[in-house]
C-alpha cells in the first residue's frame, strides 16, 4: 500500500482552514481515481505539549502504478492547486509505502 501523506502547520486562522478543508479541499481529493482510503487526523498535542502541526492527512493507494496513475488526473491536480491556494506555505507532503514485517 502506498499514501501520500500531508502533514499541515498551525494555520493562522483554525476555523477558517477547517471550513475550507472540510467543505472545499476534502471534496475535491476524495475524487482521486484509485484513492482507497482517506484518513485525516487532528493534532491535539505532544509529549512535550503543544504541537506544532495542527493536522494530518494519509490517502492510501493500492500500489506504486495505481498512486502514479492517480497524480496525472485531473482530480489529483485540482486537488494540488487548491492545497497550494489555502495552504501552500503550511502543508508538508510526503510518499510511503507500509511496511508489514
Amino acid at each position: 500500500m502506498i499514501k501520500m501523506i500531508a502533514l499541515y502547520k498551525q494555520p493562522k486562522d483554525q476555523a477558517a482552514f477547517d471550513e475550507h478543508y472540510k467543505n472545499v479541499h476534502t471534496p475535491i481529493t476524495e475524487k482521486i481515481p484509485g484513492l482507497k482510503k482517506m484518513e485525516v487526523t487532528k493534532i491535539i498535542g505532544s509529549p512535550m505539549g503543544k504541537s506544532e502541526y495542527y493536522l494530518l492527512c494519509e490517502m492510501y493507494y493500492e500500489s506504486q502504478d495505481a498512486f502514479k496513475a492517480a497524480m496525472k488526473s485531473d482530480e489529483a491536480k485540482a486537488s494540488g492547486k487548491d492545497v497550494m491556494s489555502f495552504a501552500g506555505d503550511i502543508v508538508t507532503m510526503m510518499i510511503g509505502e507500509e511496511v508489514n514485517e
